[in-house]
This record gives structure tokens, sequence and C-alpha cells, in this order.
């Protein structure tokens, strides 16, 4: 096969093929650890990016998959070196992970540009994982390949199917209703979770890793191999196969991220309802690799795709069930009338031709486009004088009576006082308020915490209420549902108009008219906001306060201003 590349154009050569006294340093050390020169020398070098960690349960089994993908080098003849990096674990990480994905992806970064690689394999998933690493690689530049961690088996509990996140909240809601024993919760505990992986919802993880396969990252078929599944570690030692490949071809980021790509995972995210956080890595994202994208191209899309995965929490099924019924692959065949099927993908293969043979085995699982699981939009971007750069909501996981609503504000200033006031039973409070909360953005939270998915009232839980409008500038969980206006731009703690908002006030949205409001004047919001002194969020020192520093609002995709453009950095000089 004909290659782009020969031995000495590679990369790593400057470490190891010359004859100074630094190379000699290189190559010595190398034989130190055990490998000897025919191991190495003219051989693509392969960094294994790798996320794993004892605190992150997502990740439990991406050390064995780094096994399965080092495997898989060998047997193409590279030479793999496996390099760990933070693991943003979603459910211990605080005060959220969304503070950590910058971090993850400069560490990212930098660990390949400063060390001797040719190509790269990435190992994640869970929730901030996938767009950290592919932010930090894809302005490395260099030929990689995503691993996606999978999702967890399906959760059972007396005899029900049990989706990590969704069932969390809908189980706590009832309860604190008082509708389930305290001994029945206790029992769903042990159930929930029930093999190493991400979560088995469409929620942000799952959202991401089918984001990563159908912008061209990963296998195809990668990204809903459940992660218990054997063919799971077996796809990882495709992908080390594979990137050597792409090592020699030269297949770089920048042939396959490209508007077509992003304008691909936008079709695929309304056709899944994914998770509301896409909205904010996407751009992230894209950013880093010189395709302009903003929340007004998620609305577009939104209004030209139907709902048709009927996965929780937008429907009924799991990630698990959505592998048995075909995967992304499937899913993307009934989408390919809508798609770019040129996009280039790391098999060095288009779209099209990935998804030629695919088939759909369950289509009550994975739906035609003429029997949608739902007509509404997966994703709607509002604007008004209470959001001037825009907030989110999934129409979808919403009440269709909520979707049209004007209602009293109940304002928190602080997420323990909101937790305070929703547990007093004689908080006054109807199904018909906004229930606001401010400081919770990428400044004010700190790092933007997924607290969106604001609880129900304990009072209003005892009546049958079951959702509410909720407005804020923080996120929420890919796994949440509700009508849950998210990502308010700019964010309360800059003095976004959101900080203006008082108990009382009259807030209106008509999603249909993607709209949103607060009944007050200009001058009104300014005045409120002159008199108004937000919380202390001042970091005395350290990454907390660069972040702070440098943040950009969740329009813009929360990434760091010094990390934003496709400016190249020089290698690193060799002395």
């Amino acid at each position: 096969m004909s290659t782009k590349k020969k031995p000495q154009d590679l990369r790593s050569y400057r470490w190891f093929g010359t004859t100074d006294m630094r190379s000699f340093g290189h190559r010595s050390r190398t034989l130190q650890m055990g490998y000897a020169h025919e191991e190495f020398m003219g051989k693509p070098v392969i960094g294994i990016i790798n996320t794993w960690s004892d605190v992150n349960p997502c990740h439990t089994h991406l050390r064995d998959r780094a096994d399965a993908v080092k495997r898989g080098v060998w047997a193409a003849g590279g030479f793999p070196v496996e390099i760990p990096v933070m693991s943003v674990s979603e459910q211990y990480q605080k005060p959220t992970t969304m503070l950590y994905r910058n971090f993850l992806a400069m560490e990212t970064e930098e660990s390949i540009r400063s060390h001797p690689l040719d190509g790269v394999v990435l190992l994640g998933g869970c929730d901030k994982s996938t767009p950290a690493l592919v932010m930090g690689a894809t302005s490395a530049g260099l030929p990689f390949i995503f691993v996606p961690a999978g999702p967890m088996l399906r959760g059972n509990w007396a005899g029900k199917v049990l989706g990590s996140g969704a069932d969390v909240w809908k189980y706590w809601a009832e309860k604190e209703a008082g509708n389930i024993t305290e001994a029945q919760w206790n029992d769903m505990e042990n159930g929930i979770a029930r093999s190493y992986g991400t979560c088995m919802v469409m929620g942000t993880a799952a959202t991401m890793m089918s984001h990563a396969e159908v912008l061209g990252l990963t296998l195809p078929g990668a990204s809903a191999i459940p992660a218990a599944d054997a063919s799971h570690p077996r796809m990882a030692a495709m992908a080390g196969r594979r990137v050597v490949q792409m090592v020699w071809d030269d297949l770089t980021p920048d042939q396959i991220l490209t508007r077509k790509s992003f304008e691909n995972a936008l079709i695929l995210h309304m056709a899944v309802a994914g998770s509301t956080n896409a909205i904010i890595h996407l751009i992230a994202m894209a950013g880093r690799a010189g395709v302009p994208l903003t929340p007004d191209d998620f609305d577009a899309f939104s209004r030209k795709v139907p709902v048709i995965a009927n996965l929780r929490p937008s429907g009924d099924f799991l990630m698990e069930d959505f592998f048995y019924a075909g995967g992304l692959p499937a899913l993307l065949k009934q989408l390919k009338g809508l798609l770019h099927t040129d996009a280039m993908t790391v098999s060095g293969e288009p779209l099209g031709r990935m998804i030629e043979l695919a088939q759909v085995y369950n289509d009550d699982v994975i739906r035609p486009l003429d029997r949608p699981v739902s007509t509404a939009n997966g994703l709607a971007v509002l604007r008004g004088n209470l959001a001037p750069g825009g907030c989110v909501i999934k129409p979808s996981a919403a009440e269709p009576r909520l979707l049209r609503h004007t209602g009293p504000a109940l304002a928190f200033e602080t997420y323990d006082d909101m937790m305070k006031a929703v547990n007093d039973e004689s908080l006054d409070v109807t199904a018909d308020h906004v229930m606001v909360l401010k400081n919770s953005g990428p400044v004010g939270g700190p790092g933007m915490p997924e607290w969106g998915m604001l609880p129900i009232p304990k009072k209003l839980l005892k009546q049958g209420v079951r959702d509410m409008l909720r407005v804020s500038d923080a996120r929420m969980s890919g796994t949440s549902y509700g009508a849950c206006v998210l990502h308010v731009a700019p964010e309360s703690y800059v003095r976004g108009p959101l900080a203006a908002v008082q108990t009382g006030d009259l807030i209106s949205v008509d999603v249909e008219a993607r709209s949103i409001s607060v009944n007050l004047t200009e001058a009104e919001i300014a005045q409120r906001i002159a008199a108004w002194t937000p919380p202390d969020r001042d970091y005395p020192r350290g990454y907390g306060k660069m972040s702070a520093a440098h943040i950009r609002q969740a329009d813009l995709g929360c990434d760091f201003d010094f990390l934003e453009g496709t400016a190249k950095i020089p290698e690193p000089e060799i002395h």
C-alpha cells in the first residue's frame, strides 16, 4: 500500500532517528524500559491518551482497553506509549467537571505536542472527557482516533428497567412525594448501575460519544457498543491498528473536522434529542477546528430534523437497546438524505460508505423519519431581554403546557437558598411559578454546574406536579428532563439581565416564537443590576482564578480565550 510518509518523515524521527547526543539519550532511555531497537526505531509512535481513574466508574475498564489498543498498534507495526491525563469524573469531581474540561483539553494538547508522538488514540467517554480530548487533539493536529468508553448495561430494580440519571430524578421525586419508601429507594441503589461504562441513556456522555462518531472520529458503530460487551475491546484493538495507517497516510484532523462534519453532528443531535450540554461542547470543538458554529445553527437544524431515536430521557429505551437495534450507523442510514455523506472519517472513507451496510433491527428504537418519536424540537434557542446572548431548552423533554407560559418568578441568589426553600412545605409557590436560579454560570458557579434541573418544591410534588418552568444560567445533566431553560447568556454573575430578576416579576417563555422575557424595561433592569452585588467567587490563586479570568460565556462554548483559534504552535525544540 502506498503511503504519504516514510520512516524518516515521522515526527518521532526527530527524537529517535538522528545521530546527535540527544537522540542517543532518547534511544538509551527507551532501551532502559526494556524495549529493543527494532521495536521502536522507524515505527510510528502512538500515544494512548488514557482517562482511566479509580474514581471514575465510567472509565474503570479503560486500563484494559489501553492494553487492547496496544495490541492493535503492535500488530500494525507501531510503537504504543500510554500517557495518563486527568479523568474528569462526573460522579465525584467537585464543584463540577465542567470547570476542568478546559484543563483536560490543555493537558491533552500539551501531552501530544511535547512527546515524540506521530499519532494518538484517545480513551474517554464520561461527559466532559470526549469534548476535552477532541479539543486538545484537534489543536495538536496529529492524526488521532477516539475510542468511546461505551454505555454501561441496563439497570434493573423490582422487575423494572432503569436508566442511570434519568430514573434517579424520576424516582427521587416519587420518594419526596411519598409514593415510594426509603427501603425501595435504597434497594434501587443496588441495581441502577450494574457495570462499568457511562450512563446508558441519551445523556451527555452518549450524546458526545455519538457526536464523535458522526464527526468521523471513531470507527463505525463504536459509540454505542456497551462497555461490558466483548465487541468493545475488539473495537479498541481495531482503533490501534487503524491509527498506525492514519499516520502513514497523514490523515490529520483538519481533513475530517469540516463544516460538513459539524452539520452532520447537528442533524444527529436533533434526531437523538441529545443533551443540551452538547451545544456548548460542539461550539468549543468546532472553534478548535476553525469552523464557525453558533447556537443559532443548533436552532436552525432543530426545525428541520424530528426526533427518531426512542431513547430516554425523551423516549422509552436505553443505549443497550440502541446498540442491538443497529446503533448509530443504522440511525444515520435513516438520516442519509439529510447528511453530508461525503464527509471524511478516520476510516479513510467518507461517511456514506460507512453506513452503506447498516440495518435497523428494531424500528421502535430507531424510527423512520415518517414515524418520529416526537415532532417537538430536540433543542430550541430562546432570546429576549432576559437572555440577549440566548439560552437553551429541550422541548421534547418538557410538558407541552409549559412551552408557552407566563408566570411569576421565584428567584434565588444561591443554590443553598433554593434547596432550603424547595424543602419548605410552607413555601408560597404554585405550579405556575417560574423558578429562577442565579450565579450558576461559567464564572458564577464556578464552572457552570449541572444545577439547571431545579427540584420541584416538595409542596408541589405532593400535589402531583412533576414539571414546572425553571430558568438559570447553569447547565443540567443530559440525563435530566423537564421544562428547564438553561445557559442564560450573559450569566448573572457578570451582570447579565438574569441578575435583575426578583421574586414576583412576570417571566414569559414562548418556545415556538423562540422568545424569553421578563416584564421589566431596559432602564429597570439596568437600575436593579447597578444596585446588585454578586456573591464572592474570587479564587485567591490557582486554576480557578485562571478559569474565571479567561472562560468565555456559554453561547461561545466556554473555551478559554487564549485557547481559541487555529494558529499553529511551533514544534518543540530538541536540544
